[in-house]
């Protein structure tokens, strides 16, 4: 008798595991519905230099050496920046609280009075 057993489910096991497969395939996809929520960041988009919520441009540095002297001039200063890629070119970027602090040492660090 366990040999007729045997040959009926021989095939039963690939459909079983064919089965297994289909259903987690399904789950996925309700879990992790289309591309617009893909869990691999994508590339960032520049905006505009008013469209970064609390920060603010301070300056528009030439170069990349240039904004790193700027930024470590405001870091030493005790004001957090940021560079940012913008649609008008690379912005400095402070916190509204700090825009006045930041621009009286940028206008220090260019030698400027500030006006």
């Amino acid at each position: 008798m366990a040999t007729v057993w045997g040959r009926h489910f021989f095939g039963l096991g690939p459909l079983l595991a064919l089965g297994v497969v289909a259903a987690l395939a399904v789950f996925l996809r309700w879990a992790f519905p289309g591309r617009s929520t893909s869990l691999v960041a994508r590339r960032a988009k520049p905006g505009a230099p008013e469209d970064y919520g609390l920060l603010t441009p301070v300056a528009e540095p030439v170069s990349a050496i240039e904004a790193s002297m700027w930024q470590q001039a405001l870091t030493d200063a005790g004001i957090r920046s940021t560079l940012a890629q913008t649609t008008r070119g690379v912005r400095l970027m402070v916190r509204r609280d700090d825009v006045h602090k930041a621009e009286a040492v940028l206008a220090r660090l260019r030698g400027k009075p500030q006006g």
